[in-house]
């Protein structure tokens, strides 16, 4: 069965995709068949083509959309026999649902649904947990001071609660962000490992925890 590693975190910043790419790496290194499925690429793969063009249409993207689509990313992983998936930033979209507007009742029906689909393959989340303002702060120091001004207009022009107006209020959304992903993660008994103060960690260190909490359940795909 293809394992498929899920990776979020507490912000942009906290090194979501510096890990995705060093796990992708390792796990190529020990000869396995790896599919790093890239933040961006949601717009892009087939499979989530309705996904990208009702959201380029409407702004927002149905449930039933997203589900349809996960089946169909589920299908073409069975197909190929990949031995590993690395998603960034994909699976369980807590973050996309609340920037619909959807409370917790919803995103629990929701996860009930993406967890009967996620059945077909080893799924197991990687959270990189951290201080919020500081992973932002790093992901200025990497984007640019343009950036802040971006992401936040971006999470204002949402229908996040609570709303958004500038650093310290999206700080305020990113931790309800943070308790909502985890909590739908535990209620619905995703295997689950959560990195902390993965901000104050480097991307070596990071990778090397990862690692280590992830062969248990990649035994049966890397060696030694």
């Amino acid at each position: 069965m293809t394992v498929l590693i899920t990776v979020w975190g507490a912000s942009p910043g906290v090194g979501k995709s510096t890990l995705c790419t060093g796990l992708s790496q390792w796990l190529a290194d020990t000869g396995q068949q790896v599919d790093h499925f890239r933040e961006e690429e949601i717009l892009t793969r087939p499979q989530f083509a309705a996904v990208a063009e009702e959201f380029k249409t409407t702004g927002t993207v149905a449930l039933g959309t997203l589900i349809a689509a996960t089946t169909k990313f589920v299908d073409a992983v069975v197909a190929r026999g990949d031995d590993v998936v690395i998603a960034d930033a994909l699976m369980p979209f807590v973050p996309t649902l609340l920037a619909m507007g959807h409370g917790e009742e919803t995103i629990d029906a929701f996860m009930t649904d993406l967890t009967a689909v996620l059945a077909r393959v080893r799924s197991v989340m990687v959270f990189l947990d951290g201080n919020a303002e500081s992973a932002l702060s790093r992901a200025v120091t990497r984007e640019g001071e343009q950036w802040m001004d971006w992401y936040v207009g971006k999470l204002a022009a949402y229908q996040v609660s609570p709303p958004v107006a500038d650093v310290a209020s999206a700080v305020q959304y990113l931790l309800r962000e943070r308790a909502v992903t985890l909590d739908a993660a535990r209620r619905k008994d995703w295997r689950l490992i959560v990195i902390e103060r993965a901000d104050e960690l480097s991307p070596d260190e990071v990778l090397r925890v990862a690692q280590r909490r992830l062969r248990p359940w990649l035994k049966t795909v890397t060696h030694g």
